[in-house]
């Protein structure tokens, strides 16, 4: 049985300059506390921002109780981001994978991050491929706005 590849995409216009935004990808204490979407808090287990090197973040929801079981425990997402590429300012690729048994998140997905100068900011853009088929298309995009504009709330203040 063939798999179905998926991509999902999401942007935003944040009123910051790439250099500022660029510095929020590269500092854990940042990353951590801008990319879990709403519901979720993350816990950076490790990282190392070269490329071949990548970081492991567990995400864990908010409410216990909330209908969104984890893709590694009951209410948490365990996840390894390599970085494959990464052009200061402008780009960030990554590879991603999920800790879970459940082959319904095997694979890798890939993660592009750019940055564009545009009026009035930078306009930031997120592409994933090969998105595992357990995650649901209308929660990931969701989740995708939710961190950008975790991200813009973060470094437009």
């Amino acid at each position: 049985m063939r798999t179905v590849s998926r991509t999902d995409r999401a942007s935003r216009l944040i009123k910051a300059p790439a250099s500022r935004i660029w510095r929020a990808f590269i500092d854990p204490a940042e990353l951590v506390r801008w990319l879990p979407p709403e519901g979720m808090t993350g816990e950076m287990l490790a990282f190392d921002a070269r490329p071949g090197g990548g970081y492991r973040m567990a995400l864990s929801y908010d409410d216990p109780e909330q209908d969104a079981p984890g893709k590694t425990s009951e209410n948490a997402d365990v996840v390894e981001v390599r970085f494959t590429a990464l052009n200061p300012g402008r780009s960030i690729v990554q590879a991603a994978v999920f800790d879970s048994e459940d082959p319904a998140f095997a694979g890798t997905m890939r993660m592009t991050w750019t940055l564009e100068p545009a009026d009035g900011g930078t306009r930031v853009a997120i592409t994933c491929e090969d998105v595992p088929q357990g995650i649901g298309k209308q929660d990931h995009v969701q989740g995708l706005k939710s961190s950008l504009a975790n991200l813009a709330g973060f470094v437009e203040a």
